[in-house]
């Protein structure tokens, strides 16, 4: 009976060392430019070179974004903005509060539509690149 009760504390503390509260008001997101002009990039949570990571992305209005990949899977929700994705041989048009994933390296482009610059969230599974396809 103690080893079981001690199992169930273990796993309790192990529980409670992995809790974790994150918390950034707009008033605390730093914009930095990205490595290609048009792009920005404002991280909240975990650091975007060296593993999973939340950030903000921005594309200025106008933007376009050439066929490319990212290495890590990462899942994007528009906050702001008319984003145009392009995968799949799809093009997609995405107004805020419009959800996608991006896994396995899957190839894709995109644009901002509009007057408005397009803010996306994203959860990056892994380290951040940007890899340009293969014309």
């Amino acid at each position: 009976m103690r080893k079981i009760a001690f199992g169930v504390a273990l796993a309790a503390a192990v529980s409670l060392a992995a809790a974790k509260t994150v918390v950034t008001p707009v008033s605390d997101v730093k914009w930095s430019p990205g490595a290609i002009p048009g792009v920005s990039t404002a991280p909240v949570d975990g650091d975007m070179t060296k593993g999973p990571s939340h950030f903000f992305l921005k594309y200025a209005s106008g933007f376009s974004a050439p066929v490319h990949h990212h290495s890590p899977d990462h899942y994007v929700t528009v906050v702001t903005g008319n984003l145009v994705l392009v995968a799949d041989g799809k093009e997609t048009r995405l107004a805020p509060g419009s959800y996608f994933a991006l896994t396995g390296k899957a190839p894709h482009a995109a644009r901002c539509e509009g007057s408005e610059d397009c803010v996306m969230f994203v959860d990056a599974r892994g380290p951040w690149d940007v890899v340009p396809e293969k014309p």
